[in-house]
């Protein structure tokens, strides 16, 4: 079982002590989303999660917590994002140095391969032009070059409630040329700095800048972090050109209090901030406590190796 901490909220930023506290118990309670008293009891021993995927724009708090993780035998990675926006954008995300800190001593405390960094998504605007965005690449992947291999990439979507919350901010998605425009230069400001970089649901091919389709939860990189091979199979319930495997995520919407305004697993800031302050490190559920009416199922998980040691 591969454990997806998550897209729904940054676990790492807000709630390292509440996953450290889960993985010691043992298990977990995820609340399906379409049906909020629908709850799941998911095992998380090590000897059925295969691998953890952490999600984060704020690796700081989770620092000093992973050689408790290192110690009770669990595998894991993580996908970091850092853009180049302000706090139009991004509305109360921590300094940008600090979070680019926070990333080097992630990587230099577990390796450079279990941390890829996400520059995503790109967003053209008044404030953030293509010429923007190759300076602040640049600068970024100068930086970072010895802190990780890759660096996975998308263009930003406006979904309906997305679009809302955007207007005059970020009006439109980025047009078919600039996208061609960036992801060359792109490609050839990564090459200069030996990073791979790879796309994130995106329709376009850009193969022929060198650029190959991404997935996030990767088997690749899951078999060579865990040193074994999987029965990974596409993950479905995904975007149509996500090439994600499947995972379980234990996280929840309205929860992440970045406030980034381009983010589809938040609706408005009074029910984030409600939401959080439900939260109790000690509880299962990562939002509030379970109630007597909640219809708690066992989840059926196992591990997904095949039982031979991969070579790489």
């Amino acid at each position: 079982m591969i454990i997806s901490a998550s897209r729904r909220t940054d676990i790492p930023a807000f709630y390292s002590d509440w996953i450290v506290n889960r993985l010691k118990e043992g298990f977990v309670y995820t609340v399906n989303p379409m049906n909020p008293k629908q709850v799941s009891k998911v095992p998380l021993t090590a000897d059925v999660v295969d691998c953890i995927v952490f999600w984060t724009k704020n690796a700081q708090p989770m620092l000093n917590k992973l050689d408790v993780i290192n110690g009770m035998g669990y595998s894991y990675y993580f996908q970091f994002t850092i853009t180049p926006y302000d706090h139009r954008i991004e509305q109360n995300l921590a300094d940008k140095t600090k979070i680019m800190e926070g990333f080097k001593a992630l990587s230099e405390k577990i390796g450079r391969q279990r941390v890829i960094w996400r520059y995503d998504p790109v967003i053209i605007s008044n404030s953030f032009s293509v010429e923007y965005h190759l300076e602040q690449f640049y600068n970024m992947c100068s930086s970072l070059k010895d802190y990780t291999t890759k660096c996975i990439f998308s263009f930003v979507e406006l979904y309906a409630k997305i679009r809302k919350r955007t207007k005059g901010i970020i009006d439109q998605e980025v047009d078919f040329e600039n996208r061609n425009k960036i992801a060359y230069a792109f490609s050839e400001i990564a090459k200069g700095h030996k990073l791979s970089l790879e796309t994130c649901s995106e329709k376009i091919d850009f193969s022929n800048y060198g650029i190959i389709h991404s997935s996030c939860i990767n088997q690749t990189t899951i078999e060579n972090i865990i040193g074994y091979s999987i029965n990974g199979k596409r993950d479905l319930n995904q975007r149509p050109h996500c090439g994600c495997i499947e995972s379980i995520d234990i996280g929840a919407y309205d929860c992440c209090s970045h406030g980034c305004v381009y983010c589809y697993a938040a609706s408005n800031e009074n029910k984030i901030y409600q939401n959080m302050r439900q939260h109790d490190r000690h509880s299962p559920l990562l939002l509030d406590q379970p109630y007597t009416d909640y219809k708690i199922r066992d989840r059926v998980v196992t591990s997904l190796k095949n039982g031979q040691v991969s070579l790489f």
